[in-house]
């Protein structure tokens, strides 16, 4: 973590590796555009140093702009959270990357978001 923090001079609040072997760093609010650098510069230089795949995501307390930063560089149309359902609505093609093989990618992010919020499942239409 002191090395992302080095690396990029962002505020980190969490660091794991998830289901899908990525590495996932949670940065604090506002400090997003910090942590990846110029055209993502900083990221490809965390990728080369530690030979790894690295995904920042940007923490809010909101869990739609939540929603909204982890699952970019894909543009959802509409998220809406009732009774712990969340739900993202994205165009055709965004929603098999969204799901992902087997529906591993979908699993991996519902994870991610009951680590930080109580959420019953992650629904993509």
């Amino acid at each position: 973590m002191s090395f992302f923090e080095s690396v990029t001079r962002a505020k980190l609040k969490d660091c794991f590796v998830d289901g899908n072997g990525l590495l996932v760093y949670v940065v604090e609010p506002a400090q997003y555009g910090l942590a990846v650098g110029r055209a993502g510069s900083h990221v490809k230089r965390l990728e080369s140093v530690l030979k790894r795949k690295v995904k920042v995501v940007e923490y809010s307390d909101d869990i739609l702009s939540f929603v909204a930063s982890l699952v970019l560089p894909i543009r959802a149309r509409n998220i809406s959270f009732a009774d712990g359902v969340v739900t993202v609505a994205a165009d055709s093609q965004s929603r098999g990357y969204l799901i992902g093989r087997g529906g591993s990618s979908l699993r991996n992010y519902e994870s991610i978001l009951r680590r930080y919020f109580s959420v019953k499942e992650l629904k993509v239409v």
